[in-house]
C-alpha cells in the first residue's frame, strides 16, 4: 500500500534548467547595457565555467565574473545583472504542466507528500514558495537537513522518518537516475523516473516506473493500491 509520494524539486516539479537559462540571458543583457565590455558569448562562457567549478547553485556567480575581469566588483554592473536575473527568474519559474492538478489529486487520495532536494534550504524553499507549493507538502528535506547529497540514503531515510511511512509505502519520483532512483532504491522505496525532466539523455533508468508526464503518477498509485475507478 502506497501512503506517500516524494518528489525531487528541480526538473521534476519545475523546469530548473529553462529557468536558469532565461535568467542568465536576461542578466547578461543587463550587464552589457550597464557597461560590461565583453561579448554575450564571452560572458556566457565565463559564467558556464564558474558554474562548472562551483556548482549550479553558486549564488555569487556575477560577483566572481566581475572580480575575475576587473579584480574588483563593479556594483553598477553587478546590481543590473542581479535585478534582471531575479525578475526573469520569477517570470520563468513555473511548474511543469499538470503538476498542480496531480498534487491536488494525490492529496484527495490521502497521500502524504514530500520533497527531497539537493538544493540549499533557502533556495529550495524560495522556489517552492514562488510556486505556492509550500503549503502543499507535508515535509521538505534539503541538503542542510542531512549534510549529504543524493544518492546517499540519508536524505531518503529522513523524509521517510518525517512522513512516518515505511520505505515500501513510498514512491520517489525524480529526473536524475543516478541520484534519485539509486538513492531511493537503496532504502527500499519504489521509484519513478521523470523522463520529461531528463537532461542527460538517460538510456536506462532502472526505475520501477518511467513517466513522460507527471500526471501518470496518479495511475501508478492507483495500480499499486489496486484502486478501481
Amino acid at each position: 500500500m502506497i501512503r506517500a509520494v516524494v518528489f525531487d524539486l528541480d526538473n521534476t516539479l519545475v523546469d530548473f534548467m529553462a529557468m536558469k537559462r532565461l535568467s542568465i540571458e536576461a542578466a547578461i543583457n543587463a550587464m552589457i547595457d550597464a557597461g560590461l565590455n565583453l561579448s554575450r558569448f564571452e560572458i556566457q562562457e565565463r559564467i558556464d565555467a564558474i558554474y562548472q567549478e562551483k556548482g549550479m547553485e553558486f549564488q555569487n556567480v556575477f560577483d566572481q565574473l566581475l572580480y575575475d575581469e576587473f579584480q574588483k566588483v563593479d556594483y553598477k554592473i553587478l546590481s543590473s545583472g542581479v535585478v534582471a536575473y531575479r525578475r526573469a527568474r520569477e517570470a520563468a519559474l513555473v511548474p511543469y504542466k499538470h503538476v498542480y492538478s496531480t498534487l491536488i489529486e494525490l492529496l484527495k487520495m490521502g497521500m502524504k507528500l514530500g520533497v527531497v532536494s539537493d538544493a540549499p534550504a533557502k533556495e529550495a524553499w524560495l522556489r517552492l514558495t514562488y510556486l505556492n507549493f509550500h503549503h502543499i507538502f507535508d515535509h521538505i528535506v534539503t541538503f542542510e537537513d542531512t549534510g549529504v547529497r543524493k544518492p546517499n540514503p540519508e536524505p531518503f531515510r529522513k523524509i521517510l522518518e518525517l512522513l512516518q511511512v515505511e520505505p515500501h509505502e513510498a514512491l520517489m519520483i525524480g529526473d536524475w537516475a543516478e541520484r534519485d532512483v539509486v538513492g531511493a532504491s537503496k532504502v527500499g522505496m519504489k521509484t519513478i523516473f521523470a523522463r520529461y525532466g531528463d537532461v542527460f539523455n538517460t538510456f536506462e533508468s532502472n526505475a520501477d516506473y518511467e513517466v513522460s508526464d507527471i500526471s501518470e503518477v496518479i495511475e501508478i498509485v492507483r495500480n499499486e493500491n489496486k484502486i478501481r475507478i
